[in-house]
C-alpha cells in the first residue's frame, strides 16, 4: 500500500496568482513557509525556515484566490507532485509542489472557514458572540491507558 499525503500549516509567501488554462479550469499557485524551532545539544535555540510551492485547482484556487494573501495563515493538506520541464535557456528544471485537495484558513476572520475540492463554498464561523471555551482539569486516573 502507498500513501502521498502532506499536511502543512505555515503563512503564504506571496499573494496566489491565479490563471486560466485554454480548457476554462483555473488553477492557483502559491508560496506557503512553515518553520520550525528547537534548542540543539549545546541549549541555543534554532530555527528552520522551509519553503512549499502549492497549487491549488478549480473552485479550490478561485477561492483561495479571493480570500488569501501575503502573510495569511493556513492548513493545507494534499499530495506532493514532482514535474520536469526544460526552460526557455535550455536548462532542464524540477519541481516538487503540494497539490492542495483541501485547506482551512486560520485568520481570524477566516478561521472555521474550511474547503475541500468537493466544490464546497466557504462557510464562515457564526457571527455570534464568541463563545467561552471551558477548559477542565485533566485528572490522571482518567485517562484509559
Amino acid at each position: 500500500m502507498d500513501l502521498n499525503k502532506v499536511m502543512i500549516i505555515g503563512r503564504l509567501t506571496r499573494d496566489p496568482e491565479l490563471r486560466s488554462l485554454p480548457s476554462g479550469k483555473s488553477v492557483a499557485t502559491m508560496g506557503v513557509a512553515t518553520g520550525r524551532a528547537w534548542t540543539d545539544a549545546n541549549g541555543q535555540k534554532q530555527k528552520q525556515t522551509e519553503f512549499h510551492n502549492v497549487v491549488m485547482w478549480g473552485k479550490l484556487g478561485e477561492i483561495a484566490n479571493q480570500y488569501l494573501h501575503k502573510g495569511s495563515k493556513l492548513y493545507v493538506e494534499g499530495r506532493l507532485q514532482t514535474r520536469d520541464w526544460t526552460g526557455q535557456d535550455g536548462a532542464k528544471r524540477t519541481r516538487t509542489e503540494v497539490i492542495a485537495e483541501s485547506m482551512i484558513m486560520l485568520d481570524s476572520r477566516a478561521a472555521g472557514t474550511s474547503l475541500s475540492t468537493g466544490g464546497a463554498e466557504p462557510v464562515p464561523a457564526a457571527d455570534a458572540a464568541p463563545q467561552e471555551v471551558i477548559e477542565e482539569e485533566v485528572r490522571v486516573e482518567d485517562i484509559p491507558f
